[in-house]
């Protein structure tokens, strides 16, 4: 069970998965949807506020407690709002909380805007507006199949051409013009629009990239082809919460935006489109911009990051058909693969009970815990089983050195290229008992394999090995 609170310095501020306030000024969630009266009593909550708050006075930073079986982390943004998470899971690690809770405060600024949370003038009117982040927040509480809350890396997919190569940017084509313009539903936001362009300075640089000498897919085509139809550069397939493919400035957006975009419209209702403002956490935080969605299969939508144009009614259905109805069967095949993660057939061990792939450059993984999902553990399981090895490998065996200024260039890099690994045996290591896990990292990419009790120790090195070779190709 995980319960947060969230503060402000001038007041505290109500929040529940039921989307109800209660009459205590907390803001309060807890992992799958408690009601309110399983919450932490209000007496708690301000104990915990108060032991941070006492600490700050004395120029102590407080950031995280252990009990005997709850472990608590306080995180404060901008001097304004302070996030307090609890968690009484076994093996829960600060790393795994701290993380969430830039999340939950990412979340709050993608859907709020960082102004109304550092100079809070309507506490009331907050809380109202705060409301629109309730079921974000509870999604990152839940048991979710994405992992990107937790390795800041963008949960992909592999699209059946096999390969998550960005489309090349886009760039308007000359004497054409940006207007100010909105449409109806956002009039009260078109003076908060500017140009989208501005975004190129906050975004991530896009060193390691895919150069634009590679050959576009059919898919990377139709949205290179849409995204300057619609006359903007920030173009995505989004199945289940997860980019199928993008063009290259909306891989370049800067995080947690763009972990947070494709977990919101995955985490939305069903609709057949959505005009949704949005501030960029990173790129953004105090101008609203507005982030379409187009459904062109159910679980297959087609996500839009732009200012005050297009509006929504351009973008019919007169143009969907043209870029996108000569693809409709690589579309439908994309839609299995939320889960799933790699295109069909794609050979894998069969020992292999899960793998999570990072590329630690370009911000992308690949989650997957499909393999084999008639053999124990179960899918949530394996899921527990990813987040718990994934913080300790990474706060521990794959932790980032400090760096040595005499050391040559020559040596940095070498030592980049020599693989790194570790694995952990649940259980007795005879054959037969208990599951591997191993980590293996080489380069840019991390990769970490949950195998099944028949994989003896000795080869889970080089069953790693070789499987992150066959992996490389695409991600």
């Amino acid at each position: 069970m995980k319960k947060a609170g969230i503060q402000s310095s001038s007041s505290q501020l109500p929040i529940s998965p039921s989307v109800g306030f209660g009459p205590q000024p907390d803001l309060v969630s807890s992992r799958g949807g408690a009601p309110a009266r399983q919450q932490l009593p209000f007496s708690v909550i301000g104990s915990l506020n108060g032991v941070h708050m006492f600490g700050q006075n004395l120029e102590v930073q407080l950031s995280s407690a252990k009990t005997e079986d709850t472990t608590v982390v306080w995180k404060s943004f901008h001097d304004s709002i302070t996030l307090i998470v609890l968690s009484s899971e076994e093996g829960t690690s600060e790393l795994r909380l701290e993380r969430l809770l830039q999340m939950v405060f990412g979340a709050m600024v993608l859907l709020v805007g960082l102004e109304e949370l550092t100079n809070i003038r309507n506490v009331e009117r907050l809380k109202k507006e705060l409301r629109a982040s309730y079921r974000l927040i509870d999604s990152f509480l839940g048991d979710s199949e994405l992992i990107g809350d937790l390795t800041q890396c963008v949960d992909c997919v592999v699209p059946p051409e096999g390969s998550l190569l960005q489309v090349k940017e886009l760039r308007p084509r000359e004497g054409e013009t940006h207007e100010h313009g909105h449409q109806a539903s956002f009039e009260s936001y078109g003076r908060l629009f500017p140009p989208l362009t501005h975004l190129g300075s906050h975004c991530r640089p896009c060193s390691g990239l895919p150069t634009r000498s590679r050959p576009a897919s059919l898919t990377q085509e139709a949205l290179s082809g849409f995204a300057e139809a619609a006359g903007t550069a920030f173009v995505s397939l989004v199945v289940s919460g997860r980019v199928v493919a993008a063009t290259e400035s909306w891989w370049r957006l800067g995080m947690p935006e763009a972990v947070l975009l494709p977990w919101l419209v995955g985490s939305l209702p069903p609709q057949a489109a959505r005009d949704y403002p949005v501030y960029l956490p990173h790129g953004s935080p105090t101008v609203p911009h507005r982030l379409l969605t187009l459904t062109l299969l159910p679980g297959l939508e087609l996500c839009l990051l732009c200012g005050p144009r297009p509006p929504l009614s351009q973008l019919d259905a007169q143009l969907l058909e043209r870029w996108w109805q000569p693809l409709l069967d690589p579309l439908r095949a994309c839609l299995p693969l939320g889960s799933r993660a790699l295109p069909a057939g794609f050979p894998l061990h069969t020992d292999i009970l899960g793998l999570l792939l990072l590329h630690l450059e370009l911000k992308r993984c690949l989650f997957t815990v499909e393999p084999s999902g008639d053999k124990e553990p179960s899918s949530e399981q394996r899921r527990r089983l990813f987040r718990s090895f994934y913080t300790l490998v990474t706060a521990t065996h794959f932790a980032p050195e400090p760096g040595q200024p005499e050391e040559k260039a020559e040596e940095v890099v070498h030592r980049a290229q020599v693989p790194r690994a570790c694995y952990l045996v649940l259980g007795a290591e005879e054959p037969g008992t208990g599951w591997r896990l191993v980590a293996l990292q080489l380069g840019p990419r991390r990769l970490l394999l949950l195998l099944s009790a028949q994989s003896p120790t000795h080869g889970l090195r080089g069953l790693a090995t070789h499987t992150l070779h066959a992996l490389t190709p695409l991600l």
